[in-house]
């Protein structure tokens, strides 16, 4: 059985690896993850910029994630044993973070998949052989079924032309964007603080060195308000950068300081409006949907889709389509 998997972020990443378990158990599965990055991270992404005292890394997606869930807790016990992930105080008694980067227990998921980087995705299609994906270069075809593991708005194209139920519960998730400003200073800036929340325009600020396992590189990353970021969706990057820099230093009691590198990044798919979903999943078509826009907007809701996907694939099987109609093993609901 051909499975695809279309997104590598924490969902995708999450069903996959839980996939690829159930394929460790006897499932007969082959599982090829599809991403239009050059590795793993969606809204977990980390970016290193040279600057003139070396290498700057930021976090700039998801700035730390909590645990609550049994399943959670025992993957990120695994991430701790590994030293992937660290808690980090300054963000709350409940935050976690990826060490050295949020990106640290993505890369440890996605090292034994079978993953195509660089590989966007245009479209969907079913035929005799199966799902086809359209990509750039060229199809690849054959899949007994696919896992859209995308944003909502992402998602959106491929669900209105091959599942109009999945597609109707779609467009009632609505996501804000954000935009976020990534600074790098050849000093501390002057407040003891490594945390701030929702000051005039910003709504996070954090001093990103501080975390656990960062170089010591002065760093420091900011996301506005969603309303602002609204407001200010189609600007420059480098405006954007410039009043988010200037609203810190102004909140840092730094006026006037310059920054050794400062960029700005556009998130037009920030934080989702949950259905209280874990999943989608379709077995007549062998079409599933996984990602936090269905359960709740956290790292730890994202993580949950995407296994909770993976086991209910197991447990209603499908079939291929015109290829002899075998059912996915049972075996698929082993973790």
């Amino acid at each position: 059985m051909r499975i695809a998997v279309i997104g590598a972020g924490m969902a995708g990443l999450s069903c996959a690896t839980a996939l690829s378990r159930a394929d460790r158990t006897g499932a007969d599965l082959e599982i090829r993850v599809f991403d239009k990055g050059r590795g793993p991270g969606g809204r977990m992404a980390t970016r290193r910029i040279a600057t003139p005292l070396g290498e700057a890394c930021f976090d700039m997606g998801a700035q730390y994630f909590t645990v609550r869930s049994p399943d959670f807790a025992e993957e990120v016990s695994r991430w701790v044993s590994a030293g992937q992930v660290a808690p980090w105080p300054a963000a709350g008694p409940e935050a976690w973070v990826g060490t050295p980067s949020m990106t640290a227990p993505l890369k440890d998921m996605a090292a034994p998949l079978d993953i195509a980087w660089n590989s966007f995705v245009a479209g969907l299609s079913r035929d005799a052989e199966g799902w086809r994906l359209h990509l750039k270069d060229g199809d690849v075809p054959g899949f007994d079924a696919v896992v859209i593991a995308l944003p909502a708005e992402q998602a959106t194209p491929f669900l209105a032309l091959t599942d109009p139920a999945f597609f109707q519960r779609n467009v009632l998730s609505q996501t804000s964007p954000c935009w976020t400003g990534l600074y790098a200073f050849a000093a501390p800036l002057s407040v003891s603080a490594d945390v701030f929340r929702k000051q005039g325009i910003i709504s996070w600020a954090a001093r990103n060195s501080a975390k656990p396992g960062r170089a010591p590189l002065e760093t420091w990353v900011v996301q506005a308000d969603h309303d602002w970021s609204r407001a200010h969706l189609e600007e420059p990057p480098e405006s954007v950068a410039a009043a988010l820099l200037s609203s810190l230093l102004a909140l840092t009691g730094d006026p006037g300081r310059e920054a050794l590198v400062q960029s700005a990044h556009r998130w037009r798919f920030a934080l989702s409006t949950p259905l209280g979903l874990d999943g989608l999943w379709n077995p007549e078509i062998g079409l599933g949907v996984c990602g936090d826009w269905l359960l709740a907007p956290r790292v730890e809701s994202a993580w949950l889709s995407g296994a909770a996907l993976a086991r209910r694939m197991g447990a209603q099987p499908f079939t291929r389509p015109a290829r002899g109609g075998e059912a996915l093993s049972p075996a698929l609901t082993s973790r």
